[in-house]
């Protein structure tokens, strides 16, 4: 048994400045962005420097102490009028990622009685919630891996690894765990049409740790489980419903459907605060819809008939009904549905 490969962060903080990963560039280019603004947190996060629901929600977190710092220097005691206003604007940033609104929940929940500047409280929370977030990786990944019984191959879409959360990752932690236990043999991953996650992210993420990668496309996914390649597909959530719907990336709901039709077990790993109870199934999560040039040109070439329109949503659903297991720090809940997501969300100890 190998120790488990964790080599990339996305997010930092050092020098009292915001660092990201610009994943726009990626695989070719590996720059760091610096943010010492809470607008210009906004846009990265809008415009998809950062992605990922947990990264997002650390993104966010640290934004906070941005706005917090202009605000008390502008304001001075005042400063809170400003914080709220720069809250409310990181928080419309991306409506599906649960994970985004609950941060700024958690920062703005410690401010009633911060006295003189709130930086040093502020920026306390944000490393909390980013080391929280590292610890709940490494906890889903250990859970997640118990659930794979023999050495296998298994299919991944989207990125929901090191890149889309504060270290280690969520699918891929499991990923991770399973190859260093000698469970996982390869990892097939969708490109993840049109913003190519699966490519640029994922494959670029595991041959950093020199996991075995094999990319297809999206639409081959079916095909492979045909052939008996795949045993389990582990993909990450950006919000899960009180009975266990699952948001994530844009043809997850295609790779469920196909994976029970062929008897591939279906894994979602996220942590508890991608659960919102507040919504009682999947028709309830609103779903971004992205600008139609996504799907019209590649790499600002137009590749589609001129005159053609797209419909570009972000997410869909994912029926609980299709879902195996969902894997969070807290536990595992197997064939989910409200009880058990309901006994997961409020459960405070181990697995």
């Amino acid at each position: 048994m190998s120790t488990p490969c964790d080599s990339i962060r996305a997010v930092t903080w050092r020098n009292s400045l915001l660092y990201l990963l610009d994943q726009r560039l990626l695989p070719h280019r590996q720059i760091y962005l610096n943010f010492d603004k809470a607008g210009a947190v906004t846009r990265a996060i809008r415009d998809m420097v950062v992605r990922g629901a947990p990264a997002i929600g650390i993104a966010a977190a640290y934004g906070a102490v941005l706005a917090a710092r202009s605000a008390f220097a502008s304001s001075g005691s005042n400063w809170r009028k400003a914080f709220e206003a720069d809250l409310a604007m990181l928080a419309a940033a991306r409506p599906t990622a649960v994970n985004l609104t609950w941060a700024l929940e958690r920062m703005q929940r410690i401010i009633g009685n911060i006295q003189g500047d709130p930086e040093p409280a502020l920026l306390q929370e944000a490393r909390r919630i980013h080391q929280e977030d590292i610890q709940a990786n490494h906890r889903m990944g250990e859970l997640g891996a118990a659930l794979i019984e023999q050495p296998c191959s298994v299919l991944t879409h989207c990125n929901a690894g090191s890149l889309a959360t504060g270290g280690y990752g969520t699918a891929l932690g499991v990923i991770r765990s399973g190859f260093a236990k000698g469970m996982i043999n390869n990892v097939f991953a969708d490109e993840t049409r049109p913003w190519l996650q699966g490519a640029r992210l994922t494959a670029w993420e595991l041959v950093q740790d020199q996991i075995p990668v094999t990319l297809l496309a999206d639409g081959a996914a079916a095909w492979l489980m045909k052939q008996g390649k795949i045993d389990w597909v582990v993909t990450g959530a950006d919000r899960i419903a009180a009975n266990g719907d699952t948001a994530n990336k844009i043809g997850t709901y295609n790779t469920a459907l196909a994976a029970r039709h062929h008897g591939v077990k279906f894994m979602v790993v996220a942590p508890v605060s991608t659960i919102d109870p507040s919504i009682p199934d999947g028709s309830g999560i609103p779903i971004e819809q992205r600008p139609q040039a996504e799907l019209l040109s590649l790499a600002e070439q137009s590749i589609a008939a001129e005159g053609a329109s797209a419909w570009n949503p972000s997410f869909d659903i994912t029926p609980a009904e299709l879902i195996d297991a969902i894997v969070t720090e807290r536990g595992i809940v197997l064939k989910p549905d409200a009880q058990g997501v309901a006994t997961l969300f409020h459960k405070r100890t181990g697995a």
